[in-house]
């Protein structure tokens, strides 16, 4: 029995399928299913049932699974203080929304890259919901999501909060006293599709005013809901730090509301049975450079 061996039974028994499994440990199917072989050999037991369409733990496999995963967890920490070179390696796959790409992403990339330069780093820009998805299938190590963890194999730890306001072009704002039922009748909300965390404090702020917009002009990219906005095809949400640089260059204006918006906390989550410390590693200088007030460049 070797290390490389519990490794590919691990990521067999905890991701979506063998293939996203393989590629978690940068090997071919046929050679993690070899792997696998040899554990079961070793065992004398089979891991896994193979008789359906997806491969199934067998009572052995479920009992070996904590196992396997803590002592995984034990070699990476000896590894990270006995080798040679400092800090984790292997891949990092992180998942985040687009707000936070457009924020605070760069500087936390820079932070892994200095305190972890042989970790090879892939970033993927999703909604949140399909953030957890992918979270929960093993295809990421975390992710960056709106509010706290809704699946059950998920954890979350917050890490800072967003503040939005609504805006509009110049020519449409002049004519509105404020962001109100009245003005959901008068034009469209702009906004990002269902799944975002932004549309849970649309869909409260809707409850608080009592109102439903007449139409929706859904897209799924800020940089293109700035543009809509601009051309005055609707009212809409921005982060408070991109609202304001638009609105003093004269690009929007900023809408008085009929009702308080809140603020939308940000999470890092990740799976509660993945224990490794390169999860620990990612908590930590995730927490240090959450930042939403920045204003991205890119507007």
């Amino acid at each position: 029995m070797t290390l490389k061996q519990l490794e590919a039974f691990y990521w067999a028994a905890t991701c979506s399928s063998f293939a996203m499994a393989a590629e978690r440990v940068h090997l071919s199917v046929s050679s993690l299913s070899k792997r696998i072989a040899e554990l079961e050999a070793s065992l004398g037991q089979v891991l896994f049932d193979r008789g359906g369409h997806r491969a199934a733990l067998t009572e052995a496999g479920t009992r070996l699974l904590p196992l396997a995963g803590a002592l995984l967890q034990q070699a990476d920490r000896l590894l990270q203080e006995m080798g040679s070179t400092s800090g984790l390696r292997g891949p990092c796959r992180l998942g985040v929304g687009e707000l936070t790409a457009l924020t605070w992403l760069p500087s936390l990339v820079a932070a892994i890259a200095s305190a972890h330069p042989a970790l090879e780093v892939s970033v993927h820009v999703d909604v949140g919901a399909a953030l957890a998805e992918r979270l929960d299938k093993g295809e990421l190590d975390v992710a960056v999501i709106a509010g706290p963890a809704s699946r059950s194999a998920l954890t979350s730890v917050p890490l800072a909060q967003a503040r939005f306001t609504w805006c509009a072009a110049p020519e449409i704002a002049r004519s509105l006293p404020r962001m109100d039922a009245d003005a959901l009748r008068q034009h469209p909300l702009v906004t990002l599709p269902q799944g975002s965390g932004v549309t849970h404090l649309i869909d409260e702020w809707l409850r608080l005013v009592g109102a439903q917009p007449t139409r929706r002009l859904v897209c799924n990219h800020w940089g293109a809901i700035v543009g809509l906005l601009a051309h005055g095809s609707g009212m809409g949400l921005l982060p408070q730090g991109w609202a304001q640089a638009l609105c003093n260059r004269g690009v929007l204006q900023e809408l008085p509301s009929s009702a308080p918006l809140g603020l939308l906390t940000y999470a890092l989550h990740s799976r509660r049975d993945d224990l490794r410390p390169l999860v620990g590693a990612l908590r930590s200088l995730a927490a240090q450079h959450a930042d939403f007030t920045v204003a991205s460049s890119a507007f």
